[in-house]
């Protein structure tokens, strides 16, 4: 055996290095495989902090049975904050305004007024105009619904609201139905979250 001194590097033709005994290097699992190909997700969904938009689910049988796991994994995403100060699509209250308007001709056509069943009609009539308004698409806002029945008996009548509002991209509606008995009013409040 050949002695070598501090600072000395040992020649590359000398031989093999031994190499440490019960040490074994594990093989990278390739990606191609159906079970490794289960494993990489897991591991890139729990690694994730980004904003995933759509994750491809395996098309084989054999790898079927983990679509419990694979959604509770993407229920425990976290999401990254996009910093987005404004809208993509802005409330466009003009729109909303005929389609709530539209709405209340068409569902109070041949309501006469009865102050127990109309309770009942408007909280209908409220779930039906957030339908509506949830079709156009305004990414990012909270609607408020409110619609009230008030029979017409010659009297007078204010409706105050007060909000914390932006005035760059918070908006609301009004519409209004009017009959002999009763006036049918609805307000949409369009608050974007940032």
């Amino acid at each position: 055996m050949e002695k070598r001194g501090r600072g000395q590097k040992s020649g590359l033709g000398q031989g093999p290095q031994p190499q440490s005994v019960g040490f074994k290097k594990e093989r990278k699992t390739s990606m191609f495989e159906k079970e490794a190909y289960a494993q990489i997700l897991r591991e890139r969904l729990r690694e994730s902090v980004h904003d995933v938009q759509y994750v491809e689910p395996p098309f084989d049988d054999s790898i079927a049975d983990i679509g419990k796991e694979w959604k509770s994994d993407l229920s425990k995403l976290k999401f990254a904050n996009s910093y987005r100060m404004e809208p993509m699509k802005k409330f466009q209250a003009h729109s909303v305004e005929t389609k709530v308007q539209q709405i209340l001709k068409e569902s109070l056509k041949d309501v006469k007024y009865d102050d127990r069943g109309l309770s009942q009609l408007s909280l209908q009539l409220a779930d039906q105009i957030l339908l509506a308004v949830k079709e156009f698409g305004f990414h990012r806002y909270k609607f408020v619904i409110k619609v009230l029945f008030i029979q017409k008996t010659g009297q007078a009548i204010n409706v105050a609201s007060r909000w914390i509002w932006d005035a760059a991209w918070d908006n609301w509606v009004e519409a209004k139905h009017e009959t002999e008995s009763y006036v049918a009013l609805a307000l949409v409040f369009a608050v974007y979250c940032e």
